[in-house]
């Protein structure tokens, strides 16, 4: 394996999980904003592993794309473990077990994609959501159903 691809992975590894550990913030809301200022500094760590420019908007309207793929029940999971936070007992029981994978799978999904598209000789300008969206959906189903076989990634 290339030493860049080895290192992509790294960050990516990294990054997922900043992101789980960002899914336990306990205030509704600010755990998503979070997960996703996690991913973006995923994207920009990438993009100078592979010297490619990094756009922060493109990479925010990429991330809202990809994630957008996702069946409305898998995405309902990470914002209902968001908002549960807030009742008592039930919360802070449930929650630690929900968003944090969730934002892990989609971080470490959402990584995957780029290393596939950087290491093809793509940048953000190029880089087309609706191309990507199955190949980023398997990734994430796979990532959530390790993680649920394992216990932990």
């Amino acid at each position: 394996m290339n030493e860049k691809l080895e290192q992509s992975r790294k960050i990516v590894k990294d990054y997922m999980w900043w992101a789980m550990g960002a899914g336990l913030l306990p205030i509704p809301i600010v755990d998503i904003a979070t997960v996703t200022g996690v991913q973006l500094k995923m994207l920009s760590k990438l993009a100078k592993n592979y010297d490619i420019p990094f756009a922060k908007e493109r990479g925010k309207s990429i991330i809202t794309s990809l994630v957008s793929t996702l069946s409305a029940s898998t995405i309902s999971k990470g914002m209902i473990s968001s908002a549960i936070k807030v009742v008592p007992i039930v919360g802070p029981l449930t929650v630690p077990f929900i968003m944090p994978v969730v934002a892990a799978a989609v971080t470490y999904s959402i990584g995957i994609v780029f290393i596939q598209h950087f290491e093809s000789g793509g940048t953000f300008l190029d880089f087309n959501p609706e191309k990507t969206s199955d190949f980023f959906k398997s990734q994430f189903e796979e990532r959530l159903n390790e993680s649920g076989k394992e216990g932990i990634f």
